[in-house]
């Protein structure tokens, strides 16, 4: 007999572990195994001090988050438990993003995580726990393919997920599942009020959990007190245009801010944490068609090689597919974009698509 999971087990046989945000994206997920009849076991991590993060609305994995997460498990009989994984968020997570903005790039800190605590730590965690699967709430959907098991981007455009995913080994995809990736968040809602759920109305997490009110520049300077320095804005020429008080204050593409004076709009093109400088140009300087990609995790059938392939890519997680090719490049790969594209920021992933099927990405390079 093999379940929903694809798994040659009774439902009631079958151990699973859900990871339990507090949201109700996770707690369908947990809610709607346990009506199947599976061995359900909630776990939520801890990634920030919980005394600190229990009045702020829209994070997830502290405070409130912990306590909705037990609740759902509690009203449902299932065992839950939370894990204090403080000391590894801070270091693979919010370290990274700090050191990333001083050198210049712009960190995706939500790919990290999920690279590190949530797929890394927790699914060892869920195989100690005798578990057959690990499954999330997100929007993605796990196909099992003609050769292995594929990650599809989400039925639903507007919740896709699968660009915060590109860093999904193929192992870790074959023990993860995804049931909500053919649902609306509309669907989603529906089924937590079906069954009961207190979260069913639970505004979703908004933007970093760790950035409080979007303040960047804040936690890097927290976090990195002595390595923030103020410096010049200058034009493609090297003429200064003005002070800046730290190129942790930009980002690629930025218009607004400034604070340079009147003239034609000036865009950031690049930042040069050597010199410590912002360049600023017009914005068909921004333009690029050639991007190298590092860090390359690859999904496809067949290796990732010197031959070119047609494919579409996200350069950010809000930008639309772009037409590209894609070839590999020792343990990277270089992009060529079928028409110039403004504002491609290193530290950003580049990830690629072939139809539907999401077949891995990379990190963008200066």
């Amino acid at each position: 007999m093999t379940n929903s999971l694809g798994i040659d087990k009774d439902p009631k046989d079958t151990r699973v572990v859900v990871a339990m945000s507090g949201g109700v994206d996770s707690s369908v997920t947990a809610a709607l195994l346990h009506e199947e009849g599976y061995d359900v076991i909630g776990i939520t991590l801890q990634l920030f001090d919980y005394g600190n993060a229990v009045a702020r609305p829209g994070t997830c994995c502290a405070g409130q988050d912990i306590y909705d997460a037990r609740r759902v498990a509690d009203s449902l009989g299932f065992p839950h438990y939370v894990l204090d994984y403080e000391d590894r968020f801070r270091e693979d997570v919010m370290g990274d993003f700090a050191d990333t903005y001083l050198a210049g790039a712009t960190p995706i800190p939500c790919v990290r995580c999920n690279q590190t605590v949530k797929f890394r730590d927790l699914i060892q965690r869920a195989k100690e726990l005798e578990a057959e699967v690990l499954e999330t709430g997100h929007y993605v959907q796990r196909i099992d393919g003609a050769k292995k098991a594929e990650l599809h981007r989400g039925a639903m455009d507007l919740k896709d997920q699968s660009y915060f995913l590109f860093a999904t080994t193929q192992e870790q995809l074959d023990y993860l599942r995804f049931p909500l990736g053919g649902m609306s968040k509309d669907e989603t809602r529906i089924e937590a009020e079906r069954l009961g759920l207190a979260v069913a109305d639970k505004p979703d997490s908004q933007d970093i959990c760790f950035v409080p009110d979007g303040d960047y520049a804040a936690v890097v300077r927290k976090m990195r007190p002595d390595a923030v320095e103020p410096g010049d804005i200058v034009d493609q020429e090297g003429t200064v245009l003005g002070p800046h008080d730290g190129i942790i204050n930009y980002t690629i593409g930025q218009r607004r801010g400034l604070n340079i004076g009147g003239g034609d709009p000036l865009y950031v093109l690049k930042l040069e944490p050597a010199s410590n400088r912002v360049v600023v140009g017009p914005k068909e300087a921004l333009l690029q068609e050639h991007v190298t990609i590092s860090g390359v995790n690859w999904l496809g059938d067949e290796p990732l090689g010197a031959e070119v392939l047609e494919v579409t890519v996200k350069l950010r997680s809000m930008t639309p597919l772009l037409p590209a090719t894609v070839c590999g490049v020792g343990e990277g790969a270089e992009v060529t974009l079928h028409s110039a594209y403004a504002g491609i920021a290193p530290g950003q992933a580049c990830v690629f698509y072939q139809g539907d099927r999401m077949l891995g990405g990379g990190w963008i390079e200066r």
